[in-house]
Protein backbone atom coordinates (compact mmCIF):
# COMPACT_ATOMS: atom_id res chain seq x y z
CA UNK A 1 0.00 0.00 0.00
CA UNK A 2 1.24 3.56 -1.03
CA UNK A 3 1.34 5.56 2.24
CA UNK A 4 2.82 9.13 2.44
CA UNK A 5 6.08 10.35 2.53
CA UNK A 6 5.78 11.78 5.84
CA UNK A 7 5.74 7.91 6.97
CA UNK A 8 9.58 7.71 5.71
CA UNK A 9 10.84 11.20 6.32
CA UNK A 10 9.96 11.38 9.85
CA UNK A 11 12.05 8.45 10.64
CA UNK A 12 16.11 8.62 11.51
CA UNK A 13 16.98 7.11 9.05
CA UNK A 14 20.56 7.01 7.74
CA UNK A 15 19.71 7.31 3.95
CA UNK A 16 18.75 11.09 4.57
CA UNK A 17 22.21 12.10 4.85
CA UNK A 18 23.19 10.42 1.77
CA UNK A 19 19.64 11.33 -0.70
CA UNK A 20 19.90 15.41 0.10
CA UNK A 21 20.09 15.53 -3.69
CA UNK A 22 17.65 13.39 -4.61
CA UNK A 23 13.71 13.07 -4.55
CA UNK A 24 11.48 10.94 -2.81
CA UNK A 25 9.10 9.08 -5.34
CA UNK A 26 7.25 6.56 -3.30
CA UNK A 27 7.23 5.20 0.00
CA UNK A 28 5.04 2.00 0.21
CA UNK A 29 4.03 0.24 3.50
CA UNK A 30 4.88 -3.83 2.58
CA UNK A 31 2.36 -6.67 3.43
CA UNK A 32 5.32 -8.21 5.66
CA UNK A 33 4.16 -8.59 9.13
CA UNK A 34 7.06 -10.00 12.17
CA UNK A 35 9.06 -9.50 14.46
CA UNK A 36 11.37 -7.00 15.83
CA UNK A 37 14.37 -9.56 14.23
CA UNK A 38 12.91 -10.35 11.16
CA UNK A 39 14.16 -7.71 8.89
CA UNK A 40 17.12 -9.74 7.77
CA UNK A 41 14.32 -11.95 5.72
CA UNK A 42 12.87 -9.22 4.06
CA UNK A 43 16.02 -8.20 2.64
CA UNK A 44 16.47 -11.30 1.30
CA UNK A 45 13.04 -11.44 -0.33
CA UNK A 46 13.61 -8.23 -1.99
CA UNK A 47 17.43 -9.27 -2.76
CA UNK A 48 15.72 -12.26 -4.83
CA UNK A 49 13.07 -10.89 -6.54
CA UNK A 50 13.14 -11.60 -10.61
CA UNK A 51 11.09 -9.75 -12.52
CA UNK A 52 11.45 -12.09 -15.26
CA UNK A 53 10.27 -15.15 -13.18
CA UNK A 54 7.40 -12.71 -12.19
CA UNK A 55 3.60 -14.69 -11.65
CA UNK A 56 2.41 -11.64 -13.65
CA UNK A 57 2.70 -11.64 -17.03
CA UNK A 58 2.01 -7.77 -17.49
CA UNK A 59 4.89 -7.24 -14.83
CA UNK A 60 6.92 -9.66 -17.52
CA UNK A 61 5.98 -7.65 -20.43
CA UNK A 62 7.06 -4.33 -19.09
CA UNK A 63 10.16 -5.53 -18.11
CA UNK A 64 11.01 -7.16 -20.93
CA UNK A 65 10.22 -4.16 -23.42
CA UNK A 66 12.42 -1.83 -20.84
CA UNK A 67 15.44 -4.24 -21.29
CA UNK A 68 14.86 -4.20 -24.88
CA UNK A 69 14.70 -0.61 -25.13
CA UNK A 70 17.88 -0.26 -23.09
CA UNK A 71 19.43 -2.64 -25.24
CA UNK A 72 18.35 -0.47 -28.47
CA UNK A 73 19.07 3.37 -26.93
CA UNK A 74 22.22 1.49 -24.71
CA UNK A 75 20.57 2.85 -21.78
CA UNK A 76 21.83 0.35 -19.33
CA UNK A 77 25.75 0.14 -20.44
CA UNK A 78 28.57 0.50 -18.26
CA UNK A 79 29.89 3.86 -18.88
CA UNK A 80 26.37 4.96 -18.16
CA UNK A 81 26.31 3.04 -14.51
CA UNK A 82 27.42 3.94 -10.89
CA UNK A 83 31.31 4.41 -10.96
CA UNK A 84 30.95 5.97 -14.51
CA UNK A 85 28.44 8.48 -15.17
CA UNK A 86 27.54 8.84 -11.67
CA UNK A 87 29.57 8.63 -8.17
CA UNK A 88 28.81 5.98 -5.77
CA UNK A 89 26.86 6.90 -2.73
CA UNK A 90 29.07 4.86 -0.89
CA UNK A 91 31.57 7.70 -1.17
CA UNK A 92 29.70 9.63 0.83
CA UNK A 93 29.03 6.50 3.84
CA UNK A 94 30.57 8.22 6.85
CA UNK A 95 32.59 5.98 9.00
CA UNK A 96 30.17 3.95 10.77
CA UNK A 97 28.57 2.47 7.31
CA UNK A 98 31.52 2.05 5.93
CA UNK A 99 32.10 -0.41 8.53
CA UNK A 100 28.98 -2.72 8.70
CA UNK A 101 27.79 -5.42 5.95
CA UNK A 102 27.16 -3.95 2.37
CA UNK A 103 24.31 -6.09 2.06
CA UNK A 104 23.38 -8.71 -0.53
CA UNK A 105 23.42 -8.64 -4.28
CA UNK A 106 20.68 -9.23 -6.60
CA UNK A 107 21.42 -11.65 -9.59
CA UNK A 108 18.41 -10.06 -11.62
CA UNK A 109 18.35 -6.25 -11.09
CA UNK A 110 21.13 -4.45 -11.63
CA UNK A 111 21.44 -2.83 -7.46
CA UNK A 112 23.96 -2.60 -6.03
CA UNK A 113 24.21 -2.56 -2.28
CA UNK A 114 25.34 0.44 -0.21
CA UNK A 115 25.03 -1.09 3.62
CA UNK A 116 22.51 -3.06 5.90
CA UNK A 117 21.43 -2.38 9.48
CA UNK A 118 19.38 -4.33 11.70
CA UNK A 119 16.42 -2.13 10.67
CA UNK A 120 17.76 -0.67 7.55
CA UNK A 121 18.76 -1.64 3.90
CA UNK A 122 19.93 0.30 0.74
CA UNK A 123 21.01 -0.14 -2.81
CA UNK A 124 21.82 2.44 -5.79
CA UNK A 125 21.40 1.72 -9.74
CA UNK A 126 22.34 4.52 -12.86
CA UNK A 127 21.62 4.17 -16.04
CA UNK A 128 21.13 6.88 -18.63
CA UNK A 129 18.13 8.33 -17.18
CA UNK A 130 18.35 8.40 -13.48
CA UNK A 131 20.12 7.41 -10.72
CA UNK A 132 18.26 5.81 -8.31
CA UNK A 133 18.13 4.24 -4.52
CA UNK A 134 16.20 2.09 -3.15
CA UNK A 135 15.58 1.99 0.62
CA UNK A 136 13.95 -0.80 3.11
CA UNK A 137 13.35 -0.31 6.87
CA UNK A 138 11.48 -2.25 9.59
CA UNK A 139 9.08 -0.30 11.30
CA UNK A 140 6.98 -1.15 14.46
CA UNK A 141 3.26 -0.80 14.06
CA UNK A 142 0.07 -0.29 16.64
CA UNK A 143 -0.47 -3.42 16.84
CA UNK A 144 3.15 -4.26 18.50
CA UNK A 145 4.34 -5.99 15.14
CA UNK A 146 6.57 -4.88 12.73
CA UNK A 147 6.48 -4.53 8.93
CA UNK A 148 8.60 -3.41 6.10
CA UNK A 149 8.60 -0.25 4.29
CA UNK A 150 10.16 0.76 1.17
CA UNK A 151 11.44 4.06 -0.17
CA UNK A 152 12.18 4.73 -3.54
CA UNK A 153 14.27 8.37 -4.35
CA UNK A 154 15.60 9.22 -7.75
CA UNK A 155 17.85 11.86 -9.64
CA UNK A 156 16.89 12.52 -13.11
CA UNK A 157 19.46 12.80 -15.41
CA UNK A 158 18.44 16.10 -17.35
CA UNK A 159 15.68 16.34 -20.72
CA UNK A 160 15.96 12.35 -20.99
CA UNK A 161 15.42 11.34 -16.93
CA UNK A 162 12.27 13.56 -16.77
CA UNK A 163 10.93 12.24 -19.87
CA UNK A 164 11.28 8.49 -18.79
CA UNK A 165 10.21 8.97 -15.50
CA UNK A 166 6.78 10.80 -16.93
CA UNK A 167 6.85 8.01 -19.07
CA UNK A 168 7.17 5.29 -16.54
CA UNK A 169 5.42 6.62 -13.69
CA UNK A 170 1.92 5.31 -14.80
CA UNK A 171 3.09 1.79 -14.97
CA UNK A 172 4.99 1.50 -11.78
CA UNK A 173 1.79 3.05 -10.08
CA UNK A 174 -0.72 1.12 -11.86
CA UNK A 175 1.02 -2.33 -12.80
CA UNK A 176 4.00 -3.19 -11.42
CA UNK A 177 4.05 -1.84 -7.88
CA UNK A 178 0.49 -3.36 -6.78
CA UNK A 179 1.82 -6.95 -8.15
CA UNK A 180 5.22 -6.54 -6.60
CA UNK A 181 3.55 -6.41 -3.55
CA UNK A 182 1.40 -9.32 -3.97
CA UNK A 183 4.78 -11.40 -4.81
CA UNK A 184 6.55 -9.62 -1.64
CA UNK A 185 4.11 -11.09 0.33
CA UNK A 186 4.14 -14.67 -1.22
CA UNK A 187 7.73 -14.91 -1.24
CA UNK A 188 7.53 -13.47 2.98
CA UNK A 189 4.99 -16.26 3.73
CA UNK A 190 6.94 -18.66 2.47
CA UNK A 191 10.60 -17.41 3.71
CA UNK A 192 8.83 -17.32 7.04
CA UNK A 193 7.09 -20.92 6.64
CA UNK A 194 10.09 -22.01 6.14
CA UNK A 195 12.17 -21.15 9.53
CA UNK A 196 9.18 -21.97 11.42
CA UNK A 197 9.71 -25.66 12.60
CA UNK A 198 7.31 -27.93 13.02
CA UNK A 199 5.10 -28.65 15.86
CA UNK A 200 6.51 -31.93 17.83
Amino acid sequence: MRIPDSKHTSRPWRIHDLTHDFLLEDVWALPTPGGPDEFPRLVEVMASFDPSRSSSSAVRTLFAIRWKIGEVLGLDRPEAGVGARVRTLRDRLPADLRETSSGPRSDALPFSSLYQLDDEWAAEVANRTVHGVIHLGWVSDEAGGYHGQLAIYVKRNGLLGKAYMAAITPFRHLIVYPRMMREIEQGWRARVGERTPAPA
